[in-house]
């Protein structure tokens, strides 16, 4: 019996440092990301996963309208498809 439970506690030790190297800082970085996403709001300047970057024009349910370059092209984004929002202070410099 004692050598049964012996050669699960190597499996149970590296499920326990799994969970706590993967899972939890993974759930951590969704809720930030989600919170972000949450916050959105119009003239917010933004940079998408594919590099585009622009200023928020209008807020949609699952969509955003963007706003890039000096012609003020128009772009219909997934709010999935934001990589960060720029900070104002960043702009500025």
């Amino acid at each position: 019996m004692p050598t049964a439970l012996g050669g699960f506690l190597p499996l149970i030790a590296m499920l326990v440092v799994f969970y706590l190297f993967l899972i939890i800082p993974e759930n951590k970085r969704k809720k930030k990301y989600n919170q972000m996403i949450n916050d959105l709001k119009v003239n917010d300047e933004i940079i998408s996963r594919g590099g585009i970057m622009g200023k928020i024009v209008n807020i949609q349910d699952s969509f955003i309208i963007l706003e890039s370059g000096p012609d003020r092209s128009r772009i219909k984004l997934s709010k999935q498809g934001i990589a960060n929002v720029i900070e104002k202070e960043e702009t500025e410099k």
